[in-house]
């Protein structure tokens, strides 16, 4: 009988497709894996999750790989990601599916490990009680991580000062460069006066930190040329609040599906984008994507942008959710700027193949919302980008994609709502046709190079699992 590991992903797009890669690492090390998943209808935006779950499930299902959906509990909260109560919806869902994970983990044959998401790390608890090793996956940046885990010390420090203001000095947190404070607490939803005056809500984040504690280790995707200051940081004491002890870290990524990069390649269902792209002179296409839940810019913000593009002068790919037709998408966007650019852009109002498209030998720049997976996809790539986040942790991924990897360049105006034409039209020249952007382009390549090099033999991460793999079996002995 195979060793079996279990993963249990979470509810999140950003989170469920790189445990899917890391199931793909296990199987080639000889595991069988069980992928147990939370019931998808109770997200009231579950589109994206559930078109992942089913391309998951058929191109992993095998006799080696098996999805599990556990029973739906009465009653889920609500889950919709613009309801103030959404964190706290999710962690309260989470926790009423562990009696049916225990039940579930208790039936699995040869079960030898569980590798658990970071947004379900409250979970432990069930794993515990099998008394089987557990993991947590970080699916986000080392950087990301480093940060939520100083978060309570934040807080606590800024109720001595009696709340201190937000905006003012830029907040010096250990393996990240100085940034400010509405960009670190918008990993949380809140501000910090929000959460400072909230003790259940700064709890509950105390609490997150102090239960990866908890785990065997934690598995972060991302590779150390890439991060090494975050995770050095992340094994200084000085990092963790008080009496916290993190457990091993493995730096394991980039997990990034190798085989997405094709999805859609096959000519006989080529996706339409790249169809377009093939037409397309070498690196002359700006790629605008913002996510999976992302890009849903207000009509005033898409017409900027278009005005932007338009302007430019340069070939463009981009993705606008907002529009559920072509015909709504001419009603959004300026009067003619189809037609007008007809040929030389391309705009699109359903899902395409992203790492495809980063691929492709036409894309020359990345307009992104600074997700991880996005980011890695980018570098993986070698694509330069240009950084508009949205929500939780990009906007801290944009300070690290500019100041310390060097990847990337700003689209300024994000926090105050609106990215003029002006900036859309000045930072694609920037890195179309500038100096700058052939450096920018330098530099994500020479990291294009350190993620290939971390899963070669030898390479950071390929011994970091292989670390794991040592560990996880002294643990069963």
């Amino acid at each position: 009988m195979k060793k079996t590991v279990v993963l249990y992903p979470g509810l999140a797009v950003g989170h469920f497709n790189p445990m899917m890669v890391l199931a793909d690492v296990f199987l080639d090390h000889g595991y069988a894996v069980a992928v147990a998943l939370i019931n998808p209808s109770v997200k009231d935006d579950d589109a994206a999750f559930t078109a992942a779950v089913a391309r998951a499930v058929s191109s992993k299902s095998s006799a080696t790989v098996s999805f599990h959906m556990l029973p739906r509990i009465p009653d889920p909260p609500s889950l919709a990601f613009d309801d103030d109560k959404f964190f706290t919806n999710y962690f309260d869902l989470v926790r009423r599916y562990d009696e049916h994970l225990h039940d579930f983990l208790f039936s699995v044959q040869g079960l030898h490990a569980v590798v658990v998401d970071a947004s379900c790390g409250f979970a432990i608890q069930a794993v515990r009680k099998l008394g089987v090793p557990a993991y947590e996956l970080y699916p986000c940046d080392a950087g990301a991580l480093a940060v939520n885990i100083q978060i309570p010390s934040l807080l606590a420090g800024f109720k001595k000062l009696g709340g201190g203001e937000e905006g003012s000095a830029p907040l010096e947190l250990l393996g990240v460069p100085p940034m400010s404070a509405s960009h670190v607490t918008d990993l949380l939803g809140r501000s910090l006066s929000e959460l400072i005056s909230k003790d259940p809500e700064a709890t509950t984040v105390a609490a997150g930190a102090r239960v990866m504690a908890e785990f065997d280790g934690i598995l972060i995707n991302t590779f150390v040329s890439l991060e090494e200051r975050p995770l050095r940081a992340l094994a200084d004491p000085r990092c963790c609040p008080d009496g916290v002890v993190l457990p091993p870290v493995y730096a394991v990524g980039p997990l990034v599906d190798k085989a997405a990069a094709g999805a859609g390649d096959e000519t006989s269902r080529r996706h339409e984008s790249l169809v377009w792209l093939d037409g397309q002179p070498d690196r002359s296409i700006v790629f605008l994507c913002f996510g999976s839940i992302g890009g849903n810019h207000a009509e005033q913000q898409l017409r900027e942008i278009a005005a932007g593009l338009d302007k430019s002068g340069h070939r463009f790919l981009w993705v606008v959710r907002r529009a559920p037709s072509t015909e709504h998408l001419d009603a959004l966007l300026p009067e003619g700027f189809l037609a007008r650019t007809s040929g030389r852009g391309l705009v699109v109002n359903t899902w395409v193949p992203q790492p495809s498209v980063l691929r492709h030998r036409a894309t020359a720049a990345f307009v992104t919302h600074c997700g991880w997976n996005s980011v890695l996809e980018g570098i993986t790539a070698g694509v330069p980008m240009l950084c508009w986040p949205l929500y939780a942790e990009q906007r801290m991924n944009k300070v690290l994609m500019v100041e310390d990897m060097g990847v990337g360049v700003e689209m300024e105006g994000w926090l105050e709502g609106l990215v003029t034409a002006e900036e859309v039209e000045t930072k694609v020249r920037l890195v179309m046709e500038s100096e700058h952007g052939r450096k920018l382009r330098e530099r994500v390549e020479a990291h294009r190079d350190g993620a290939a090099m971390a899963w070669k033999d030898g390479g950071s991460s390929r011994v970091a699992f292989a670390r794991l793999m040592t560990e996880l079996d002294n643990a069963q002995r």
